[in-house]
């Protein structure tokens, strides 16, 4: 719209410049005062007059004192005809009306000509802002897929680390899509949709890619938001669209990012579904099923909520292999470390492998996220190569967050602080069950005064009763240090009370871990995202059954607080050991804390 207007503007500005231009050619000349023809001729006969010039219907007479005077004859007749003597005057220039009016031909030509030109132009931009506004109306029911595959530097499944086993499926997928007739010779139909599924950041689209690029064929890349519109019937337009456009390019595949957009169970919600959605959904299903034998067209989809997908969607025939993305081991780890170090200029002493012990549960994005981190902080200090330290410090600010040296605690604040701290510490530490102290510090970070992190000596995927226990007592251990040194508590427990009521909570309603209500579930975690749903069932359980709930709850944090007391009571030198060492450097590493306390250091 803006750059139709100025379009605009640019023609009536050069239109109003070229009638200024063309005037000034044919600007009549000075023919000085009009008189009457009488007038004129009373000077003729008085001998006033030198000079007559005469164009069609105008005669310009010139004074004898260069005066000029001007008057209007009857071009049909002659100067004799019209009373004029042309004897008397000593010059007499005569030219016909039909040669002498060319001036005037041009004038009235470009008056006429330049105000149409003028008003075509208004109205073809116009029509053109009109034509642009309906070409646009009409591809709103287009799909806005964009499509990669067919570019250099494609994609690999070399380019993606870890995901082993995903990355098996997928290669089936890939020979599918480049030797179909291998398979149609026995009878195996191609697979219609792949669905991957897995928490953010685990490699989803990234492998999606990786299928493309090992293909060779394009790839329709699209997220789930952007098929629905606040105008119904829109998105299953688009669906068509896109689904015709694949059709047309195949093989190919389309990639349908956060597929639970538009893929939710149908019917549910306080006003009993969303029109638009579920027609976007019944699209999508009808497509699915009526993909052409022979189309070579594979639907792959990612979502992180695999539980709130229409059942529809998920049955055999529509996507036939559904494959879960887990959090990289240590291995898979270290391997997406290394792909995305690779560009990296690295010190001797980076150790990778140390890293990756370091990133339990860590994402493939956020292991890339410490790579790039650790690259920023080398370049902050202005170092050609990123070293290990840059790599410990950024793992630390993702994980933890930033160091906030400028946030000064006065000297009550801090020692509190020491012994909230040197308390998660020492109880970690002598819980059998609880992950080695790696490091304590007083140094605040994001919203905590200061952090105990322990890190697991390998990776664990079981917990059992023993490790939640021993976990909510090192977790109350600050808060009882607090009590047991000071004999009040603060409020820098907060985050740690929340952490240890949350596992008391899912031991008793999830995972059936109460006493007195073993093997019993009461979370309704599948239906809870339905707000209609959840409302309109209620509780699954009896009030007699919820009071037994917040019981064993309460039980077992009373348990938790008691343990971390005696613990701390029972160590109290080694605490006050930690927190006096604590005020005296702020940060103690594995190394540092275990030589406070008197115990062995245990090599890696």
């Amino acid at each position: 719209m803006k750059k139709s207007f100025r379009n605009l503007l640019i023609v009536l500005g050069v239109a109003f410049f070229a009638t200024i231009f063309i005037s000034s050619l044919f600007i009549s000349p000075d023919r000085g005062e009009e008189v009457s023809t009488s007038e004129l001729i009373d000077k003729i006969n008085q001998d006033q007059v030198k000079d007559l010039e005469v164009e069609g219907s105008q005669v310009v007479a010139t004074l004898k004192d260069d005066t000029k005077l001007s008057t209007t004859i009857n071009p049909n007749s002659s100067l004799e005809e019209n009373g004029i003597d042309v004897s008397k005057i000593e010059q007499y220039n005569y030219q016909p009306a039909s040669e002498g009016s060319g001036e005037n031909v041009w004038i009235s030509i470009a008056s006429f000509v330049i105000p149409t030109i003028v008003i075509i132009a208004f109205f073809y931009f116009v029509m053109r802002q009109a034509q642009g506004n309906n070409s646009q109306a009409m591809s709103f029911g287009k799909s806005k897929a964009r499509v990669y595959g067919m570019e250099k530097g494609k994609v690999k499944f070399d380019d993606v680390a870890g995901n082993k086993e995903a990355k098996i499926e997928l290669e089936e997928v890939v020979e599918f899509l480049k030797e179909p007739k291998k398979f149609s010779d026995l009878g195996a139909k191609i697979p219609k949709g792949v669905l991957l599924f897995g928490r953010p950041g685990t490699g989803k689209t990234l492998l999606a890619r990786a299928v493309a690029g090992e293909a060779g064929v394009p790839f329709f890349n699209i997220s789930g938001s952007e098929f629905v519109e606040m105008f119904v019937g829109v998105g299953a337009s688009r669906v068509r669209d896109l689904f015709a456009r694949a059709k047309k390019n195949a093989p190919c595949i389309i990639f349908i990012d956060e597929i639970d957009a538009v893929g939710r169970q149908r019917g549910t919600g306080l006003g009993g579904g969303h029109d638009e959605r579920e027609q976007t959904l019944n699209q999508i299903l009808v497509e699915m099923d009526g993909f052409e034998q022979g189309t070579n067209v594979i639907v792959i989809a990612a979502t992180n909520r695999p539980d709130v997908l229409d059942p529809a969607l998920l049955r055999p025939g529509r996507f036939d292999r559904r494959i879960t993305l887990d959090s990289p081991d240590l291995n898979a780890r270290e391997q997406i470390l290394e792909v995305h170090t690779k560009n990296k200029p690295l010190a001797a002493d980076v150790n990778l492998r140390e890293i990756a012990r370091k990133t339990p549960g860590l994402s493939g994005a956020e292991l890339a996220n410490i790579a790039n981190e650790a690259a920023i902080l080398a370049a902050r200090a202005n170092r050609k190569k990123v070293t290990q330290a840059d790599f410990h410090e950024a793992v630390e600010k993702i994980s933890l967050g930033p160091e906030r040296k400028s946030h000064i605690m006065n000297d009550k604040e801090k020692e509190i602080t020491a012994y909230h701290e040197a308390g998660h510490a020492i109880v970690g530490h002598f819980m059998k069950n609880c992950h080695p102290v790696h490091k304590v510090s007083i140094v605040s970070r994001g919203g905590a005064g200061g952090v105990t992190w322990s890190l697991p000596i390998e990776d664990q995927h079981l917990q059992s009763v023993a490790d939640f226990k021993d976990q909510m007592a090192m977790s109350l251990g600050g808060r009882m240090a607090e009590q047991v040194v000071f004999d009040e508590v603060t409020t820098g427990a907060e985050n740690d009370l929340k952490k240890a009521n949350q596992i008391a909570h899912n031991m008793v309603t999830e995972y059936g871990m109460a006493k007195d209500l073993e093997n019993m579930v009461f979370a309704d975690s599948n239906d809870s995202v339905f707000l209609g749903r959840k409302m309109a069932e209620g509780k699954s359980f009896s009030d007699k059954i919820a009071y037994q709930i917040d019981q064993a709850v309460a039980g077992l944090i009373h348990e938790a607080s008691k343990r971390a007391e005696e613990t701390i009571r029972e160590r109290k030198k080694e605490l006050e050991a930690v927190a006096k060492a604590l005020l005296d450097k702020e940060t103690l590493d594995e190394q540092e804390f275990l030589e406070t306390i008197g115990a062995t250091v245990v090599a890696a």
